[in-house]
């Protein structure tokens, strides 16, 4: 038996003598007739004539779609670098010289750096495009008293349209009439439940979730039928709302990439610098402008350092690998490291916190008092405790209202594949749970007690009451909210009440449970049976429980100095106890929606920096605190699963949606979709995330000192080494060639350092604070280091190539001497970043005390780029294409051994370094 409300309004059609106001209403603080009234319409619909004009007038029902530059414009952004730009000119350059290898060589490089940022940026969520998907193709309209099916897109303000289960809402509407009303409104508030609606109007400061008279666009009918009238369409809804808010959201640029812009920038700088001088003192010296030019360009090509986008590329790419094992897919490169620098965590508490199962944790009797019920999630098993004492069977008077909430209940719980899920309303699962836990057998029950008649769970009576047969006549269960069930009870005292405020003091919903035995036997159940007379059985407290594996997450990001705070559309109460379990709760308590809407910029600043709670927040109180937290200097993740958190999650430096409940709107929005829907993936994302940074440092110290090493070769040469007679007339004695170079830079260079990516991570990882913004990424160690490092190689390099030079004339002529000298530096360098590069494998610990064999990779880039320098060195077609020689055995020891002295060097001002540190502290 239902009971269904219906407005009492005019049938006639509706005048169009006078227009329509567009200024929005609190649609959800009027009266039905008063809404149809402003509206102009009436029950009846609008008439053809006056629909078309307000389609003209307020256009269509549609979201907006964003304008996507072309793939063209893509792709030519890719060459906003200043580091490609002088690979470009020097490509050219190359090529317009007659060294073309060179130079195809540079622009290769360069083209592959432009097409893998067009390809991730390509990629790159579409969250607009995404929420017109939520805007249903048809609906069901009256129009000149006519019911219709019509395109969801041609509704105007003032439509009547029908809604019934498992639609979609096709825009924002005010009820005016309802039955068993609940729609299911999670991506837009947050609440974890469905919201009961109903036409009563609503006070006009109401939120967004308290708003039961209205029914919003893209949501989903749950359970029941209404008839709404359409109060905005397309860009006026809340989903329009939204999707301009996303469009407002501001595109910003992760740690890494400004840290490795500023590299680019300083590096782009020094090197035109450089090569200017360079340029003049080849004039000065007496070179040809064609060859002073060459020198220049082989200098660009020798500092920059080509493979490093190719380095942090895959860096990142092995990082996405490790945290897709660990449940966080990464959607966008770059926020593998800015996880790595979050230092402020907001997060949904529904799903995300806890483990969205609700979960009975607390009964209440008349007679027995407080009880604690063990055990979360829907899988039935638990125990019963009394005041710390566990209880083996459940009492008499517990089990009777386990039994009454279990048989008043329309859900069921079933295993499949050995996981136990919940069919039905959250709400009555945990009832329906909290019987099987503690032993009470339902299906016997069914059989004892069979359901004769039903008075189901409607938002205007706030009560679901059920009739049962039982030897000797007949039973009434009847469970609702408590303010409504308990006046309906005999005896019901200040005491309950008092009891009803301490359990929902602690966060948790509460259901009150009565029985009513009836004297004269009935197969029919009427609202008169249940007025008055109700014997209460007792209260059932439940909540969605923090995740254990959530509490310990909280606790690590908490050493690792990342702040977590709880944005929900929950009540407070509920966001608090939740709080209060995980451990981020602070002496501040929580701020509600309401207060933010208040608060000026300056007070929201101030409550965004102090308090870690916000419950009952609208999507643009999380996009205010998401960009007052930016504001302060922080690194922001935001996490989310609805529509409601889209523009806060594009917003947010690394945005993470759930996968599992998450809506489309918010995966495409987020850099981070979590496969587990769980907050502990999000630490360990950090983890990961802090892992790569260092891996990407130890690339950085690894391979800038060959550049700058290079370079430094080049200058000396240029700046001191005589002309000597080519083929072609005069060229500079030169260490290496630039195609030597490139072979350097591209392949030596790229495989060596790719291994330091799977280092594993450091002891104190986690118990380090996040690393500032402003931070660079080029440390005063590190560039002390490179510079050390650098020199040596320079003096190591030159030395060597004078000596064999010098040593090969004695019985060669000055081509053959000079290509076997040059091809003895290179490998020289070669076995120099081999040895390095164990160095490297930490900044400043011993290789041994990390392990020699700790990461494996780093012994198989070492044998691929031996063998590669093998077949440079002895293979006819290298040999030809880079101008290299065959060498004996005594060369490459020699190249072996001035290769090494980095290793003792290194090592040597890692533990004076180490001294130095510890008597400081």
């Amino acid at each position: 038996m239902t009971t269904e409300h219906r407005v009492s309004a005019p049938k006639s059609l509706p005048s169009v003598a006078e227009p329509l106001r567009a200024e929005q209403a609190a649609w959800h603080a009027l009266e039905p007739r008063e809404a149809l009234q402003q509206l102009r319409s009436s029950t009846a619909g609008l008439s053809l004539v006056e629909a078309a004009e307000r389609l003209e007038r307020f256009g269509k029902n549609a979201i907006e779609r964003e304008r996507h530059d072309s793939a063209l414009l893509l792709f030519l952004r890719q060459f906003k670098n200043p580091l490609l730009y002088v690979l470009l000119g020097s490509g050219a350059l190359a090529v317009a010289m007659g060294k073309v290898l060179d130079g195809l060589v540079v622009l290769a490089v360069v083209l592959l750096n432009a097409v893998i940022g067009f390809v991730q940026e390509f990629r790159a969520g579409r969250a607009i495009q995404a929420l017109s998907q939520l805007v249903p193709e048809l609906a069901t309209v009256t129009r000149e008293g006519h019911k219709q099916q019509l395109r969801a897109e041609e509704l105007v303000p003032g439509d009547i349209v029908q809604l019934a289960s498992g639609d979609r809402v096709p825009a924002d509407a005010r009820l005016l009439s309802s039955k068993n009303l609940q729609v299911q409104e999670a991506a837009l508030t947050g609440e974890s439940v469905p919201s009961a609606k109903s036409v009563d109007r609503v006070a006009a400061d109401a939120q967004l979730g308290d708003r039961t008279s209205v029914v919003f666009g893209g949501t989903l009918v749950a359970t029941g039928v209404s008839e709404v009238v359409v109060v905005s369409t397309g860009a006026r809804t809340e989903l329009g709302r939204i999707s301009a808010l996303l469009r407002s959201t501001t595109e910003l640029e992760t740690p890494l990439t400004r840290a490795l812009s500023q590299v680019s920038k300083y590096t782009t700088v020094a090197i035109g610098l450089v090569s200017v001088v360079l340029l003049g003192v080849g004039l000065v010296r007496g070179y040809a402008l064609a060859d002073a030019l060459l020198a220049a360009i082989t200098l660009a090509v020798a500092a920059i350092p080509e493979g490093l986008p190719a380095i942090v590329t895959i860096a990142l790419a092995i990082g996405v690998q490790r945290m897709a094992k660990r449940h966080a897919v990464i959607r966008r490169l770059p926020a593998v490291e800015t996880l790595g620098s979050t230092s402020v965590i907001c997060s949904d508490k529904t799903g995300t916190l806890t483990r969205n199962e609700m979960t009975v944790q607390a009964l209440w009797t008349p007679s027995g008092g407080v009880y604690r019920v063990s055990g979360v999630g829907y899988e039935p098993q638990g125990e019963l405790t009394r005041d710390g004492e566990r209880l083996a069977v459940p009492t008499d008077d517990t089990r009777r209202l386990l039994l009454a909430g279990a048989l008043c209940n329309d859900a069921t719980v079933h295993q499949v594949e050995g996981r136990w899920l919940l069919s039905g309303d959250p709400t009555e699962g945990a009832l329906v749970v909290a019987a099987l836990k503690l032993g009470v057998s339902l299906d016997q029950r069914h059989n004892d007690l069979p359901r004769l008649d039903v008075i189901p769970f409607e938002s205007e009576h706030q009560f679901m009451a059920t009739l049962h047969g039982e030897s000797g006549g007949s039973v009434v269960f009847v469970k609702g909210a408590p303010e409504v069930v308990l006046p309906r009870c005999a005896g019901a005292t200040e005491r309950v009440m008092a009891q009803v405020d301490a359990l929902a003091s602690q966060g948790m919903r509460l259901l009150a449970v009565a029985q009513k035995r009836l004297v004269e036997p009935t197969d029919q159940l009427t609202h008169q049976h249940v007025e008055a007379e109700l014997q209460l059985l007792g209260l059932s407290a439940m909540i969605d429980p923090p995740r254990a594996e959530a509490i310990a997450a909280v606790k690590v990001c908490r050493d690792a100095g990342i702040v977590v705070k709880m944005i929900t559309g929950d009540h407070h109460k509920t966001a608090e106890a939740i709080a209060a379990q995980l451990g981020i709760a602070n002496e501040h308590g929580s701020v509600s929606g309401a207060t933010l809407s208040r608060s000026s910029d300056a007070e929201l600043a101030a409550a965004a920096r102090t308090s870690n709670v916000f419950a009952r927040v609208a999507p643009e109180h999380k996009l205010r605190l998401v960009q007052a937290l930016q504001a302060q200097g922080h690194v922001v993740a935001m996490t989310g699963d609805g529509v409601n958190d889209a523009p806060a999650l594009k917003q947010a430096d690394i945005g993470v949606a759930m996968g599992i409940t998450g809506t489309s709107v918010s995966k495409d929005a987020a850099d981070v979709v979590l496969a587990d829907d769980n907050f502990a993936s999000i630490a360990a994302a950090v983890e990961e995330g802090r892992r790569v940074y260092d891996n990407l440092v130890k690339s950085l110290a690894f391979v800038l000192p060959t550049n700058l090493g290079l370079a430094l070769i080049l200058v000396v040469a240029v700046a001191f080494f005589p002309l000597v007679a080519g083929p072609d007339g005069l060229v500079l004695l030169q260490p290496m060639l630039p195609v030597q170079l490139l072979w350097i830079n591209l392949v030596a260079a790229v495989a060596l350092a790719l291994p330091l990516a799977f280092e594993a991570k450091e002891p104190n990882v986690m118990a380090r604070p996040p690393r500032s913004q402003d931070e660079p990424i080029l440390s005063h160690f590190v560039i002390m280091r490179t510079g050390l490092v650098a020199l040596l190689m320079t003096v190591g390099a030159i030395a060597l190539f004078l000596w064999e030079y010098d040593r090969e004339l004695a019985h060669a002529g000055p081509g053959v001497a000079l290509r076997e000298a040059q091809t003895m530096t290179v490998t020289a360098v070669i076995f120099f970043q081999i040895f390095y590069l164990m160095n490297c494998r930490s900044l400043r610990d011993s290789v041994f005390s990390i392990g020699l064999w700790s990461n494996k990779t780093v012994y198989l880039g070492i044998a691929v780029i031996s063998a590669a320098q093998a077949a440079f060195v002895y293979l006819p077609p290298l040999q030809r294409v880079f101008g290299t020689a065959a060498l004996d055995l005594r060369a490459l020891v020699i190249a072996a051994l001035s290769g090494a002295v980095v290793l003792p060097v290194v090592s040597l001002e890692k533990w004076l370094r180490a001294r130095a540190d510890a008597s400081q502290r």
